[in-house]
């Protein structure tokens, strides 16, 4: 019983302190005496790119949350990812319910536009039929350069090895992204050029049906030579034994490769005593960096011709083709063994060198105030060559000659054609000027709705919106109409300014009927 009474006691205390909570509750807080209000900080997007951002913070409260264009609230004020040339509407509110608006607008800008990369190169040739040239890129025009060979991946150090003759491409890129390139022509250091390779002979007869001759040859007309027999695989030593009666051919290479050959005769008389065999060749040269270039020779002083291309098989034709820049040695070889040589030097042909592409172009400039926003282009001709393709600011190369949704900005234009010969020319893509009617409405509202509060102008946004920019004039044109001809809102201007004049508001309503564009 004692138990209870206490228990009671206990509740009728608690609802005491409940009744008396609820009678002293504090008067609610106004938003007015919060002072509750929100700013914001933007980040501009890079051309062509989704990357601007606005930081938005607010004062006036606690428990701050924040909208864009109408989203769910969140804690943070941080949106990022932002497509350029659009208006974002921010809404701030704090734990009371107090709220706050902004717009935003998220304009681009090109970090290239006016920085120009100079690419300076210098170049090792390479030797005939090696890999072994070099290019070295140095580039002005920024910092922290990378490099790029005929459109590989791009690398930290601008030096390329293990080149053979041909023309490249080399790119250079800063670290905001702009590039420069240029060509450069990896040659042929031909190290044969003006040798003569003289062979002289040692002989030891062979007995009769013998195999016990033999032939020791020495050469003039470089250093480190190596010699062959009938073709056979090069030595070191020019001494050849165990030879029988008959004719051999002797060839001596130095170590540049350059080759010479002579004819040696054993126990028999030389049938190719006081014969001199004479090669005569045409050729077509290869284009730089292929193999269709073509040898074709000839031989008199003897019959029976048979022909060999750098100590290679011999073979009944004289024409050797498939070949790329360097030098080669053709031996014709008579019915009797004799022999003759000639040098032939290949020389690379750049294919670009007499073609001149021209490059026109159609621009279709951007429009303002319609989505997308980007919806400028460019069409490319081309003339001068064929088979051409077609890139943008240094991108891959594609069939399409039209680039669609653009922004306004200058762009660079490549065309490449069939035998890989490129050109490059800077286009503009500009902004469509506003339609008369458009015109006239922004002289209109500039010049009746300049100050005062609530005439969305210089900064001012009351209900969210002003018309500093030529966009909010054309998204509010029904809000215009309503408040300035119509009056089915609040007349605009607001007084003491007078309201429009009937030819004023005719102004406003020519340009709605028309359709309420830019481009009216």
């Amino acid at each position: 019983m004692k138990t209870r009474t206490i228990y009671s006691a206990i509740i009728a205390f608690a609802a005491l302190l409940i009744f008396y909570a609820c009678k002293h509750e504090p008067p609610p807080v106004s938003c007015e005496s919060l002072g509750f209000s929100i700013s914001a900080v933007k980040t501009d997007a890079l051309l062509n790119t989704s990357t601007g951002s606005i930081t938005v913070t607010a004062t006036g409260g606690n428990g701050f949350q924040y909208s864009l264009n109408g989203s769910a609230f969140k804690d943070s004020g941080t949106f990022t990812g932002l497509a350029p040339f659009l208006n974002y509407r921010i809404v701030g509110r704090n734990s009371t319910g107090c709220t706050d608006t902004l717009e935003v607008n998220i304009d681009s800008y090109d970090p290239c536009k006016a920085v120009t990369i100079n690419v300076s190169t210098t170049k090792v040739d390479a030797s005939v039929g090696q890999s072994n040239g070099s290019i070295t890129a140095t580039a002005t025009g920024g910092t922290g350069f990378t490099f790029s060979l005929n459109g590989a991946a791009f690398q930290s150090n601008g030096t390329f090895s293990n080149l053979a003759a041909g023309t490249y491409t080399v790119a250079a890129k800063n670290a905001t992204g702009c590039l420069g390139t240029a060509q450069v022509t990896v040659g042929t250091n031909d190290p044969c050029a003006g040798v003569t390779v003289a062979i002289t002979t040692t002989t030891v007869q062979p007995g009769t049906n013998l195999s016990n001759g033999s032939i020791t040859a020495s050469a003039t007309g470089g250093t480190g030579f190596t010699y062959s027999l009938n073709g056979g695989t090069f030595q070191s030593s020019g001494t050849f034994s165990n030879l029988a009666a008959g004719n051999y051919s002797i060839t001596a290479k130095n170590s540049n490769g350059c080759t010479g050959s002579t004819t040696v005769a054993l126990g028999a008389s030389n049938p190719c005593a006081g014969v001199t065999v004479t090669v005569t060749s045409t050729q077509v040269n290869p284009a730089q960096g292929q193999s269709n270039g073509s040898i074709t020779a000839s031989a008199t002083g003897a019959t029976g011709f048979t022909f060999s291309l750098n100590n290679g098989t011999y073979q009944s034709s004289g024409t050797f083709s498939n070949l790329a820049a360097g030098t080669y040695t053709v031996t014709a070889k008579s019915s009797a063994g004799c022999l003759g040589t000639k040098q032939v030097t290949l020389t690379a042909v750049n294919p670009c060198t007499n073609t001149n592409i021209v490059i026109t172009e159609t621009v279709v400039n951007t429009t303002p105030c319609v989505t997308p926003a980007n919806n400028g282009s460019i069409t490319v001709a081309a003339t001068g060559s064929s088979g051409y393709t077609y890139n943008i600011n240094g991108g891959a190369y594609q069939s399409s000659n039209v680039f669609a949704s653009l922004n306004a900005g200058t762009y660079l234009i490549g065309v490449k054609d069939l035998n890989g010969c490129t050109q490059t020319k800077s286009i503009t893509v500009g902004v469509i000027t506003p339609g008369p009617l458009f015109a006239q409405m922004r002289t209109l509202i500039t010049t009746r709705c300049s100050s005062g509060t609530g005439c969305h102008m210089n900064g001012g946004s009351s209900a969210g919106y002003n018309f500093d920019k030529d966009c909010s004039i054309v998204t509010y044109w029904s809000q215009i109409n309503g408040a300035c001809v119509t009056y089915t809102l609040k007349k605009m201007p607001i007084s003491p300014q007078a309201i429009l004049t009937t030819a004023e508001k005719q102004i406003i309503t020519n340009w709605v009927n028309a359709g309420h564009r830019y481009t009216d």
